[in-house]
């Protein structure tokens, strides 16, 4: 039950408390951790001249978030004793992102946040939580 449960991170304070809950199932089940944070693709636009900043600083500032977001689960992680597998993967569309990787490692559990937007709001903001739970083919533990 549960032996590979994925966690995506973006570094909020409602990540780390799903996190926590896929943390403790994995102890439990004596199961690993496998976290991704999704990177934004650059903002490529049809006039190139004004772009605000240069493309390879925009990569490298987002790989760096991303490395500080994942280093945080290695040491939850590691402070628990549960083994953990961490990504860094750039995605269009992290729900994309987030499904593709859970099939790579062959995760048997997503674990993930939800901020609960309702209404217009979710609306209009869209929910990547909404998404992988539309999609997904495995069990998805949605925490709050």
């Amino acid at each position: 039950m549960y032996q590979r449960l994925l966690v995506p991170t973006d570094g909020s304070d409602i990540t780390a408390k799903a996190l926590s809950s896929a943390i403790g199932l994995a102890k439990l089940t004596g199961g690993r951790i496998v976290s991704v944070a999704v990177r934004e693709p650059f903002p490529y636009s049809a006039m190139s001249e004004i772009q605000p900043v240069p493309p390879q600083e925009f990569f490298d500032a987002q790989e760096r978030l991303a490395e500080r977001r994942l280093a945080a689960v290695t040491s939850a992680c590691a402070e628990a004793g549960v083994a953990c597998d961490v990504e860094s993967i750039e995605g269009l569309h992290p729900w994309e992102t987030i499904l593709a990787t859970a099939e790579k490692h062959g995760c048997d559990l997503i674990v993930m946040a939800s901020h609960g937007r309702r209404g217009v709001a979710a609306l209009l903001l869209g929910s990547e939580t909404q998404k992988v739970l539309t999609h997904s083919e495995i069990p998805v533990l949605v925490v709050r």
